[in-house]
């Protein structure tokens, strides 16, 4: 066993007894850096992606092709590091929505903070609701702004068909962490509520995420 061997094998000993606790976020990267890499000393890379990406929520929401380009790191290794948020997030929104029926404002919010957080550009998000608020389903309406030439309404309905929806809300981010909607959001909104009326779903709400700040379009008066 060599000197690296024995490192690592400390290193996954301490996991074991007391998870991350007491681990700088160096050494937690690290530590999943030991499963990209089956051998050698990985510490150097770790500072060095630390360094890259400014903080550890950097690294792990840095695009693969950004990660790659850090000496080191190979595609797998840069898969792996973009897998583990993904997969826990995942976890975490399955359990939100298995729990908690989104019939309150409060309830939505906690949702989507979680659904956004670890979104990197402009994002819509459709989510379809039964009588009793409870999520039916959340899609993925494509990246950018929601505006006439980015919210696809066509998607939107099918998917409140699909899922038979009573109700929709539709939420994007800003992430330059300003909520107010432009004009363009507001009429695609409009446009968006007409459509899904002729299927008989009612647009619950639109909701702008930015900086942990909301935008309801409903209590705000816009819808």
């Amino acid at each position: 066993m060599g000197v690296h061997d024995g490192h690592r094998e400390r290193m996954r000993r301490r996991f074991l007894n007391n998870e991350l606790s007491g681990f700088a976020d160096h050494e937690a990267l690290e530590l999943l850096l030991h499963y990209a890499i089956p051998q050698g000393d990985v510490n150097p890379l770790a500072h060095a992606l630390m360094d890259r990406f400014g903080s550890l929520n950097g690294v792990l929401s840095a695009p693969v092709e950004l990660l790659t380009q850090v000496k080191g790191v190979g595609e797998r290794t840069a898969v792996l590091l973009r897998l583990v948020p993904q997969v826990a997030q995942r976890a975490r929104l399955a359990e939100i929505e298995r729990e908690t029926a989104l019939s309150t404002r409060e309830r939505v919010e906690a949702y989507l903070l979680e659904l956004f957080s670890r979104e990197r550009n402009e994002a819509v998000y459709q989510i379809c609701l039964d009588g009793k608020g409870k999520l039916l389903a959340c899609r993925r309406l494509g990246e950018g702004s929601a505006s006439a030439v980015n919210l696809d309404v066509r998607k939107m309905v099918e998917n409140a068909i699909l899922y038979a929806a009573s109700s929709v809300i539709l939420a994007h981010n800003h992430p330059s962490g300003v909520a107010l909607p432009s004009l363009e959001e507001q009429a695609a909104t409009s446009r968006a509520r007409t459509a899904l009326e002729a299927i008989d779903v009612r647009l619950e709400d639109h909701i702008i995420v930015a900086d942990g700040d909301f935008i309801s379009f409903s209590e705000s008066g816009y819808l």
